[in-house]
């Protein structure tokens, strides 16, 4: 008598594809790797007093935000865990990296009034998120204007913290940095609002639509 193949659900009860449940995947792999260099970042910054390289590694970290979710699509290694996991780093690293650029105390015109945005923002979502999971929401996708917000303030960010440098002052390197910041930060916090609230008009649906999901399942195994 042949047996059932495991279906495997998330937190909502939604069918996850067979092999997309795995936890160890070369993707993953990458999405640690950056999250173990923040500890890294904070040292550069506040050990090291190295705003040029503690800058340069967050530049680095947030252009790789690509490379994980490459490797899973070019490679068949797309898993549940990661299309959380990805996302979750992503927003500590903004956050971490941009509180800890806050700690550092850039005098830098509007500098902080723009970083406060950033980060309440950030915060609202990262719990908002949290709460719906937890209450049974499907996963949500990254939307591309969210992807575009993130990728232009992560640009910013690591541009403002090298303006800064003690290396660099009053040097032409210290304006074209500020220069690059201001025209990241713009675009990139306008993205950011729009997916925020994009985000949460999504999250409702997505509590509603995963809590049926589970009624459902529940049902369906009675």
């Amino acid at each position: 008598m042949d047996r059932a193949p495991h279906l495997s659900r998330g937190l909502a009860g939604e069918e996850i594809p067979e092999g997309e449940d795995r936890l160890l995947t070369a993707p993953n792999a990458i999405t640690l790797l950056r999250l173990l260099c923040l500890p890294v970042f904070v040292w550069l910054l506040f050990g090291r007093e190295n705003y040029l390289a503690a800058a340069a590694l967050l530049a680095i970290l947030g252009a790789t935000d690509w490379v994980d979710g490459y490797v899973a699509r070019h490679f068949g290694q797309v898993s549940n865990f990661g299309k959380m996991f990805d996302p979750t780093v992503d927003r500590l690293l903004l956050i971490v990296g941009v509180g800890g650029i806050m700690l550092a105390d850039l005098q830098i015109a509007w500098f902080m009034a723009f970083a406060w945005i950033v980060v309440v923002r950030e915060v609202i979502l990262t719990v908002f998120v949290g709460t719906t999971i937890l209450l049974g929401a499907r996963r949500m996708d990254v939307t591309w204007v969210g992807k575009c917000g993130a990728f232009a303030l992560m640009t910013a960010f690591p541009a403002f913290l090298a303006s800064a440098d003690a290396t660099l002052g009053g040097t032409w390197l210290e304006t074209a940095f500020l220069v690059v910041a201001w025209g990241a930060a713009a675009p990139g916090l306008v993205c950011s609002m729009i997916a925020f609230v994009g985000y949460v008009r999504e999250g409702l649906r997505a509590l509603r639509e995963g809590r049926a999901m589970r009624s459902a399942a529940g049902d369906g195994s009675t």
